[in-house]
């Protein structure tokens, strides 16, 4: 493994960072977890209750970035993938995040932090699963 220097960012990799346990841990303060699968599902789902505070937060993944970009040049994207296979991917985590309870955010950020048994246990089958798909795909299925 060999690490592009032109664009390792510390500093603003840790700001941000920061700035995700920052908010997870207010939203905890306010009874919530900050996990992404959860709140957008109670935006579309049949769920009563509240839910200015889960377009608060939706609307904030996506007036941060373009926020930023005011102040800085945001990376240029490069997806690596077609169609189908970007569909077939959305699909799968999403199954994923209801057969799991949760998704990263909700198990890899909050849950761990709050020291949850079953977070630990979905975080390592997350990133089990993201080790072997890189295997199988980049060493496997590569031409």
């Amino acid at each position: 493994m060999t690490v592009d220097w032109n664009v390792f960012t510390p500093g603003p990799a840790f700001a941000g960072g920061l700035l995700i346990g920052l908010a997870a841990a207010m939203l905890l303060l306010c009874g919530r977890i900050a996990g992404i699968s959860g709140i957008v599902g109670g935006l579309l789902g049949a769920r009563h209750g509240p839910r200015a505070w889960r377009l608060a937060f939706v609307a904030g993944l996506v007036v941060s970035p373009l926020a930023w970009g005011l102040l800085a040049p945001l990376p240029a994207l490069r997806i690596d993938a077609d169609v189908p296979t970007l569909v077939a991917a959305g699909l799968l985590v999403g199954v994923g995040t209801r057969y799991g309870a949760g998704c990263t955010s909700g198990h890899g950020v909050c849950g761990l932090s709050r020291l949850s048994l079953r977070s630990l246990v979905a975080t390592l089958c997350f990133m089990g699963a993201g080790f072997a798909t890189v295997f199988v795909a980049r060493h496997l299925l590569a031409a």
